[in-house]
């Protein structure tokens, strides 16, 4: 069926498959195989449909909620050998990718062509890996996620078959929206093989710019202004002020120690100076007392190191422990208080952790950090999370933006979907009757 050599059960490679970047308890699949081709992927599934043998996409691990891990053992199917970019069509803006390519890779082949590849969740993840669990990040308040990014897929299904989701064509309105009920299954659905892509244009400048407040609401109000006020903004990021203090502490900046936004704006330089300079008005009619924006490259990135390093700055801080990391989104009416609920909570319970979010779409985090060997304290993380979940949930809003469900969010799908999941279930038994594709995954019955 497949190469010996593509086949292990070596230890080494087993424990590198059975975990993430997660604080989830790893476990080991019972055997690792890396497909090359379509047609391979297709007579494992079939093979292991067969034979009742749990089948769990690996990409590189970079998940946050346990979604590698084979909790049945099995197969973990590694696709780091589908990394190739197969077709760039520039008029058309699109491109076709295997599942292992990651979003670097994509970037730095497509750069020749005056093109770029939108999401940015912040880990160099694999494409295949980011439709499954509909990632997003910093860009998505611009760009929109992984959803919004993917014309077509070609998809393994549990008995073999193989699907293709979509079209080339940028609108349709024939039959299902196949495209929709894939991305963010988690693998439990279908093996993705192939992806094409919606890109865009490398803009001609980018400005970055930062902005302090005396209040969370104060920035949330000035993100929402900015937002209304039409601004082209590509990134809109929210670090509350303890994460600046940690932040100064790792980087030795010194960084006025208030809730911070962090904003990057596409766009020619005519333009730019225009918003930038619309932009500053807005955020000081809503109280900023310290703006700062950059054009030079360098300086950009040393600005947004205080939003891409953060998580670095608490495990520095910290040795020893590791960081959970929570993801729920609002509304933008309600983010103000969700976040600042969530703070109480973290200082009421003597924890340590900060908050950060994609303030543009209501996506917000807070990293707890935790002894991961101590039951106690990843108990007390977890009545947090599931605290900051039930406020998210009460004002109309999700459990995950963009993480996805895995182990850490299936105890909530029932809250945030009621009866809902039931049809989401059914679909799963119509296309994966014998629950060999991640199982123990979204759903808990």
């Amino acid at each position: 069926m497949i190469d010996a050599d593509r086949v292990t059960i070596n230890p080494n490679v087993l424990e590198q498959h059975g975990k993430d970047e997660s604080y989830h308890t790893p476990r080991l699949p019972d055997v690792v195989v890396f497909p090359k081709t379509t047609e391979e992927v297709s007579r494992i599934a079939e093979w292991a449909n067969a034979h009742r043998v749990p089948i769990v996409p690996f990409g590189v691990g970079s998940g946050m909620e346990g979604q590698v891990i084979p909790q049945q053992g099995g197969i973990s199917l590694d696709f780091g050998l589908m990394n190739r970019v197969l077709e760039v069509r520039p008029q058309d803006f699109l491109v076709r990718v295997q599942p292992g390519v990651t979003r670097m890779q994509l970037n730095k082949e497509l750069k020749k062509y005056g093109l770029f590849f939108s999401v940015d969740p912040g880990a160099d993840a694999t494409i295949g890996g980011m439709a499954a669990t509909n990632a997003s990040g910093t860009t998505s308040v611009r760009y929109g996620v992984m959803r919004d990014q993917v014309r077509d897929m070609e998809v393994v299904l549990a008995d073999g078959r193989v699907i293709r989701t979509g079209s080339m064509a940028a609108k349709s309105s024939s039959g299902y929206h196949l495209n929709g009920l894939f991305i963010g299954s988690e693998g439990t659905l279908g093996i993705f093989t192939e992806l094409t892509l919606r890109l865009y244009g490398i803009p001609e400048a980018s400005v970055t710019a930062r902005a302090s407040f005396p209040a969370v609401a104060n920035a949330v109000e000035a993100a929402c202004a900015i937002m209304g006020a039409a601004i082209p903004v590509a990134r809109m990021e929210l670090i509350d002020g303890r994460s600046i203090r940690q932040v100064n502490a790792y980087k030795g900046t010194d960084y006025p120690e208030f809730p911070t936004l962090f904003f990057e704006f596409h766009g020619n330089e005519a333009g730019l100076a225009c918003d930038i300079a619309f932009a500053r008005e807005i955020v000081e009619d809503h109280g900023c007392g310290d703006f700062l924006f950059e054009t030079d490259s360098l300086k950009q990135t040393a600005l947004w190191e205080a939003r891409h390093h953060l998580a670095y700055a608490f495990l520095h801080g910290y040795p020893g422990r590791k960081a959970m990391t929570t993801d729920v989104c609002l509304p933008l009416s309600e983010l103000a208080g969700a976040i600042d609920h969530a703070r109480e909570l973290i200082e009421r319970t003597g924890m340590v952790g900060g908050i950060v979010g994609h303030v543009g779409d209501g996506n917000f985090h807070s990293l707890l950090m935790v002894h991961p060997n101590n039951p106690a304290d990843l108990e007390q993380a977890e009545a947090v999370n599931t605290e900051i979940v039930g406020y998210a949930l009460s004002r109309g809003g999700t459990c995950t933006g963009e993480h996805g469900v895995g182990l850490g969010k299936a105890k909530y799908q029932r809250q945030e979907h009621g009866d809902a999941l039931d049809v989401m279930y059914a679909m799963k038994q119509t296309l994966d009757p014998h629950n060999i594709l991640n199982p123990g995954k979204i759903f808990i019955f």
